[in-house]
């Protein structure tokens, strides 16, 4: 007679206790937890928006809806996650209980850091790769005491100089769709992609049959011990190897509550009970890791510059392609502000020359301000001390101001601002807003003009309805009670 297992504690795979984790088949789990950054950048605070009606906002309803009840079911201790830093940092201000229940159940191997803006980084300059991979590192660090060893890509967006950064800052592995595996590899094993100066990171490879039908088949997952059997575990036959019987479900974390109602029941079930019952282990990705010699792995290769969601490749967050339906105008405002970034860099970094500060490496480390685990003034402290600057108060607010303006200047790429076909939406009315935090902060620091190219630059990006980027952004300004931008008179005007 076949008996149920027993519920595991929090944390538990689904396994016997004296068995080893490699005599059955295992079923990897990871939910990619993200949302996008809602603050007005010149207050902090959330606005009240009515769409997320009842709740205050979308921070606050998909916290009700996927955060709490996977964090109350346990969830979060059984799975793979990754959690966006600037949705931490909130949870932590405004829901601090519930961001505490969250980061109680990571375990190591359980959590990965995310990129800390969300931005597509084969398209970002290293030095600003870098920073993000840095400050993600830093954030689960400053949450959990340990630094993670795995490290999601906004979007799986992926090239191998990516990579080769990742692995300098410590990253082992992360994961990615099946058709971003380079010719030969098989998706189903993970491959030990070498980076350079014998450095590599280790990719898993989900398997996209099942991660869709878990996102948008409801009928299928309506019997978590149901699907174990019938879906994955026949899927984990037929394979040879070092990782024989190994299956990755990953997608959106908050599809579980949020996106498909009573979904985090199933996923309660499928990690407790049906992964037991299909004879399966049921285990975080990274858990699953800890458990392989990277030296069985074999090597293999990616497809550069390639995503899990633009199957173009990264096309759609740099201008037209197939997944949406007009994105001429992407094009124009990366242009637009890849250049004003450029003046901003140049504009922070002779600044705080003058004063014996290493922009970049304060760069680096502002990342415990941004993930709200210290004071700006505390740091400041710290870093004028570091810098041994004798010019004490003069230099702290310059200081201060313009690390705030690059965290702003590093939020105004968050991937979502060019992830649709309309730039009227509010995800990139918000990077505007970042932009416009970031440019006005530098040019009342330095006595620039950045602002006044910004918008210059803005005029060229086409807009719906006859409108341009320069009348958008005056918009998302004014809807935050920000004074609109002041052009200057035109000649003969």
């Amino acid at each position: 007679m076949t008996h149920a297992p027993t519920r595991p504690d929090v944390g538990s795979p689904v396994h016997g206790p004296d068995e080893p984790v490699g005599s059955r088949p295992a079923l990897l789990v990871h939910g990619h937890f993200y949302q996008p950054a809602r603050e007005d950048p010149f207050t902090g605070l959330v606005p009240r928006d009515s769409s997320a009606s009842p709740a205050h906002d979308w921070n606050d309803r998909v916290a009700q809806e996927a955060y709490a009840p996977n964090a109350a079911l346990g969830n979060l201790g059984r799975m793979g996650w990754d959690l966006g830093p600037t949705i931490a940092r909130w949870l932590r201000e405004h829901r601090p209980e519930l961001h505490e229940a969250m980061w109680r159940q990571a375990r190591p191997g359980s959590v990965m850091a995310q990129a800390y803006h969300h931005a597509i980084l084969p398209l970002a300059s290293v030095r600003d790769r870098r920073t993000e991979i840095r400050w993600a590192l830093r954030d689960v660090e400053l949450r959990t005491g340990r630094r993670p060893e795995g490290l999601w890509l906004p979007e799986t967006a992926v090239d191998r100089a990516t990579l080769r950064v990742a692995a300098e800052e410590g990253v082992r592995w992360t994961i990615l769709a099946p058709w971003q595996a380079g010719d030969g590899v098989d998706a189903r094993t993970p491959v030990r992609v070498d980076v350079g100066d014998g450095l590599r990171v280790i990719v898993l490879f989900y398997d996209a049959g099942l991660s869709t039908t878990v996102s948008f088949d409801p009928a299928a997952t309506a019997d978590a011990d149901a699907f174990a059997r019938d879906t994955v575990l026949p899927r984990l036959g037929g394979r040879h190897g070092p990782v024989e019987g190994m299956a990755l479900i990953c997608t959106d974390g908050e599809l579980y509550g949020h996106h498909q109602p009573f979904r985090d029941l199933f996923l309660e079930r499928l990690l407790t009970v049906g992964a037991g019952h299909a004879s399966m282990t049921a285990m975080p990705p990274g858990a699953w890791l800890a458990t392989i010699d990277d030296a069985v792995l074999p090597a293999g290769t990616i497809i550069e510059r390639t995503s899990w969601s633009c199957h173009h490749g990264i096309a759609r967050w740099t201008g037209p392609c197939g997944c949406t339906a007009d994105g001429g105008w992407k094009a124009p405002l990366r242009q637009a502000f890849d250049r004003v970034a450029g003046a901003i860099d140049t504009a922070t970094q002779s600044h705080l020359a003058g004063r014996g500060i290493d922009a970049w490496a304060a760069r680096d480390r502002y990342a415990d301000v941004a993930s709200g685990y210290t004071t700006p003034d505390a740091w400041v402290v710290d870093e004028l001390e570091r810098a041994h600057d004798g010019t004490g108060s003069d230099a702290a607010p310059s200081l201060a101001m313009l690390m705030a303006a690059q965290a702003s200047r590093l939020a105004m790429y968050a991937s979502c601002g060019w992830y649709w076909d309309d730039p009227r939406r509010l995800e990139t009315r918000q990077v505007l807003r970042f932009a416009a935090h970031a440019v006005r902060t530098v040019d009342a620091v330095c006595g620039t003009t950045l602002e006044a190219s910004l918008v210059d630059d803005l005029g060229a990006v086409p807009v719906p309805g006859g409108r341009d980027g320069a009348e958008l952004y005056d918009d998302a300004l004014e809807a935050i009670g920000q004074p609109r931008f002041r052009r200057r008179p035109t000649r003969g005007g």
